[in-house]
């Protein structure tokens, strides 16, 4: 039957790409903190953008959850209890959390599996918006972001790319959960829109290895094409940034002082702009290691890099990154996962719905719909 095997095709590819963006995510993270000097053996340890696109994916399912079983559902609520988790394995106010969210279910909390992975209560770095608007949690959801510009609003949810365009639309709310300043909530929304056109475009699909780079920059290009003609979402001045540093990359590729203008400081529009031109500097599949050290020579490499990364590995797929990395990062599999239940969950919910019986009886336990 080669309409079921072309669909098995489309599905693979699909999925390799989503694993790419978050594998690539992570990739970009870790070597950005290390500024691109990685220790030559044992594990690789994940930021703390990464922990915090594990719990952005774990919240959008468990909204996708909710909403199939309930019939309504408002994700910014369900993500900002997925960063509540976070929050309670890190020891920031736990009481609060506990308060907020243990009375809510008649199960333990924090509940889920993301829950009991290790790493992810280790302290890998500061997000002091994002730590900082959850301590007032309490104030409500419309008083508690700060007035912060910063990467993390960002970097944490580039995932929700994998949602479509429908998804994508509540990328600035989930930015706002923490981060008051419009900047940082447009750059955050520009940037979900170029990674999803990294992870749909076609091309990339019709010549994978031949014409990578060319479907590297064509996506980037298509998404930024997008972005203008959703005037709604993007001011002239933005717009043009965007198109000038992606000019900057095909003219002037790998200029490190051109970096340093384009991402000067640890803000959302930076980690935008600077990963946008690394990522179109390098847009061959065989020089993704070099995309990424490029880009962690940015004033501040993680997020310029952990965008990088997500931009070429939505374009290229899981089969593109390093090996030799890949393998010893310690949240690998939990990513890879989270990249796989997502896909699932998006195109043939295990749990069923309130009227369809699921085919996973585990799965409402794994991803509780609250």
């Amino acid at each position: 039957m080669p309409d079921a095997k072309e669909h098995q095709r489309k599905h693979l590819r699909r999925e390799s790409r989503v694993r790419g963006m978050m594998l690539g995510l992570a990739l970009g993270d870790t070597l950005g903190g290390a500024r691109g000097r990685l220790p030559t053996g044992g594990p690789l340890r994940a930021g703390v953008s990464t922990q915090l696109a594990c719990f952005t994916t774990e919240g959008i399912i468990r909204a996708q959850v909710r909403g199939s079983h309930k019939g309504i559902c408002y994700p910014p609520g369900v993500v900002l209890h997925a960063y509540s988790r976070w929050a309670y394995l890190q020891g920031i106010e736990r009481e609060t959390m506990r308060r907020r969210w243990a009375s809510s279910g008649s199960t333990a909390w924090p509940d889920g599996w993301l829950a009991g992975v290790p790493a992810l209560a280790e302290r890998r770095g500061s997000a002091p918006a994002t730590v900082s608007a959850l301590a007032r949690i309490g104030e409500g959801q419309e008083r508690m972001a700060t007035t912060s510009r910063g990467c993390h609003a960002l970097t944490r949810t580039l995932p929700v790319a994998v949602t479509g365009m429908g998804g994508i639309a509540q990328a600035g709310e989930l930015a706002a959960l923490t981060h008051g300043d419009t900047a940082a909530q447009a750059a955050t929304v520009h940037a979900a829109v170029l990674t999803h056109h990294c992870l749909t475009n076609s091309a990339a699909e019709r010549s994978p290895s031949t014409q990578a780079g060319g479907s590297a920059r064509d996506s980037l290009y298509a998404g930024i094409t997008a972005l203008q003609s959703a005037g709604q979402v993007i001011t002239n001045d933005q717009h043009s940034r965007l198109v000038a540093a992606f000019r900057n990359a095909v003219d002037e590729p790998a200029d490190a002082g051109r970096l340093a203008r384009l991402a000067p400081d640890p803000t959302a529009p930076s980690a935008l702009l600077g990963g946008l031109y690394a990522a179109a500097s390098f847009p061959d599949r065989a020089a993704f290691r070099t995309a990424l050290e490029f880009a962690a020579g940015a004033p501040d490499g993680e997020s310029v890099a952990c965008v990088a990364g997500a931009l070429l590995g939505a374009v290229h797929g899981v089969e593109a990154l390093p090996v030799d990395l890949i393998s010893r990062h310690e949240l690998a599999w939990v990513l890879d996962t989270l990249a796989r239940d997502l896909l699932m969950e998006l195109e043939d919910s295990p749990s069923g719905s309130e009227y369809v019986q699921g085919w996973d009886p585990h799965w409402w336990h794994r991803y509780p719909g609250w």
